[in-house]
């Protein structure tokens, strides 16, 4: 900012060359903040505009405080900015800003002049602001949560809060009647049913839940495309920037119509202004198809040419191909300039984007066949599900448009063989099983070069019959050493040893198992048993209520307390019985 006189102060922009130029008695605010990029001024004037300039250091206040008091008669204050990250607060009009405000300090301004849209739900206000085209990232929307007011019932503090935003902000406004309105038209994306208010300068889209405005500067392209069923017609409008519904953006308002519905139109514009503002495009009363009023005055409006399929016709006669894109079935049309697919999500991709163009044969079947579109940065779109008759059609079309074909050498067979035939094709799962095959058959060389004791045992054969059972290994064949000269000049195979044939030994008689007689003497009592008969009693007599495995377990302890002299007596006496 440079001072030219003591009752004017300027400011111009090095990047646009824009001027702003305050006169001295006009103001009356002049603020000292720290912003992001070091600090800045905040000037305010007497009819209500805000200034706002940074880039300052620390060390220019003292200059700039001193020249404001000294010419302008105005202070320059310092004004601290509330640091501490709350999102909830208190919202403050003051003429064109919207200041958010926590404990009195100010956390961040929203100039009302970059609002675009303000929509009003049920405890919210959103704010939608107009894009920059200068920078790369922007702001373009704010949402702010207004709580039910207690003290005043008479007014609803989510329209007070919209009121004080439209009567400063740069929204489209309804200003006088429609041109004409359109009810209850059918709308797949958004999905829903809403009244279309045509106006000389936007779209107004009025439905039960949301509200769009779309200016005509936003609209790209209009398509009109006829159903699969002839029946019914598509009218696809094409805006850039989308517009959006929470956190959903539509590239492609698509609406629905029936050829049998009908409309008597008038417009609310007399005869004259009719004649002078459309040239004959439009007059005061049309009666026609619903879906050729509906286009015919948006082309009118918009002043766009409306797209609609070319010389196309797939096997079935139709204008389109039915296919699936990601998870839904739709309708792909290729048009004179470009690919078009309806209706989830839409997509539209002209020729000078695509790269080249690649049909695969389908992955769940072999009676569809996959058509993928790559573009030149780098995207891929898989249109799948298409029935194989559709081939040869779209595969004429894609040709004389001149499209690099990515697999030409292949597709360019008749369809008869693209559909039934397995040679052309790369089959992954027929590479993997010829590997695992070469890899098993290697293996099966090394081990039986190597440990020729593996082999099953034949006894009985001759070496020719071994020879033919491993052909591919056998050294002994006539065909093999008469066609293999070459092979065996530059690698030698390893002699394979010759087979030696084990003699078989007789087995010896099992033994028979030796039957106990019947009628004999019985073994002898061992003298612990002889011991245990005897002292029995004496055992029940000391140790009343005893179990039998108590006196078991009782009498190998005393066992086992006899000494060695008293066992060997015992053994005595038992030899003598």
């Amino acid at each position: 900012m440079s001072p030219v006189s003591v009752c004017v102060c300027i400011f111009v922009s090095s990047k646009t060359g824009k001027v702003d130029s305050i006169q001295a008695g006009e103001l009356t605010l002049a603020q000292w903040r720290r912003v992001c990029l070091g600090h800045g001024i905040k000037l305010g004037t007497s009819s209500g505009h805000v200034y706002k300039y940074d880039g300052f250091r620390d060390t220019d206040f003292e200059k700039i405080s001193e020249f404001f008091k000294a010419n302008y008669k105005v202070e320059l204050t310092e004004k601290d900015m509330c640091v501490k990250g709350w999102n909830w607060g208190t919202a403050k009009f003051s003429g064109p800003l919207l200041s958010f405000e926590v404990n009195d300090s100010t956390a961040f301004e929203v100039p009302l002049s970059n609002v675009s849209q303000c929509a009003t739900g049920k405890n919210e206000v959103t704010l939608e602001f107009h894009q920059n085209d200068d920078t790369e990232v922007s702001l373009m929307e704010v949402r702010f949560y207004v709580p039910p007011s207690q003290s005043d019932e008479r007014q609803d503090p989510v329209e007070a809060f919209a009121e004080n935003v439209l009567s400063k902000a740069d929204v489209i406004q309804a200003t006088g009647d429609a041109v004409c309105i359109f009810k209850e038209l059918q709308c797949l994306t958004p999905r829903g049913r809403y009244d279309i208010r045509i106006y000389p300068t936007f779209l107004h889209l009025h439905g039960k839940t949301f509200d769009y405005k779309i200016p005509y500067t936003t609209v790209l392209r209009l398509f009109l495309l006829p159903h699969k069923d002839q029946r019914q017609m598509f009218f696809v409008i094409s805006l850039d920037p989308p517009i959006k519904q929470g956190q959903t953006r539509y590239h492609f308002l698509i609406l629905l119509f029936s050829k049998e519905e009908d409309l008597t139109l008038t417009l609310n514009m007399s005869e004259e202004d009719v004649e002078r503002r459309f040239e004959g495009k439009l007059s005061k009363n049309m009666s026609g198809s619903l879906y050729e009023m509906v286009s015919r005055v948006m082309k009118a409006l918009v002043n766009r040419k409306i797209t609609v399929p070319g010389n196309f016709q797939g096997h079935s006669g139709a204008q389109c191909i039915t296919c699936s894109y990601k998870a839904s079935s739709g309708l792909l049309y290729p048009l004179e300039r470009g690919f078009i697919y309806v209706h989830k999500p839409p997509v539209h991709l002209r020729f000078e984007e695509i790269s080249c163009v690649n049909f695969a044969r389908g992955t769940t079947t072999t009676r569809s066949f996959d058509f993928e579109i790559e573009t030149k940065q780098g995207n891929q779109y898989t249109f799948s599900s298409i029935e194989r008759e559709e081939y040869g059609k779209l595969f004429d079309f894609v040709n004389a448009k001149k499209l690099n074909i990515k697999n030409r050498g292949f597709k360019e067979g008749k369809i008869d063989e693209y559909s039934d035939s397995d040679d052309d094709q790369h089959d992954a799962y027929l590479e993997r099983m010829k590997a695992e095959g070469k890899i098993r058959e290697e293996g099966n060389d090394s081990e039986e070069s190597d440990g020729e004791s593996d082999e099953s045992f034949n006894p009985g054969e001759e070496d020719d019959d071994i020879a033919e059972e491993y052909d591919s290994n056998a050294s002994a064949s006539d065909s093999s050493e008469d066609g293999d000269d070459s092979d065996d000049a530059s690698e030698k195979k390893k002699a394979k040893k010759p087979k030696v044939v084990k003699e078989k030994k007789e087995r010896k008689p099992r033994k028979e198992k030796k039957q106990k007689e019947t009628g004999g003497p019985k073994r002898p009592m061992s003298a612990y048993m002889l011991w245990l008969n005897s002292s029995r009693e004496r055992i029940k007599s000391e140790n009343p209520g005893i179990s039998i495995t108590e006196i078991s377990k009782k009498a190998g302890e005393m066992w086992r307390q006899l000494g060695k002299d008293e066992k060997e007596v015992r053994q005595e006496n038992k030899e003598e019985r």
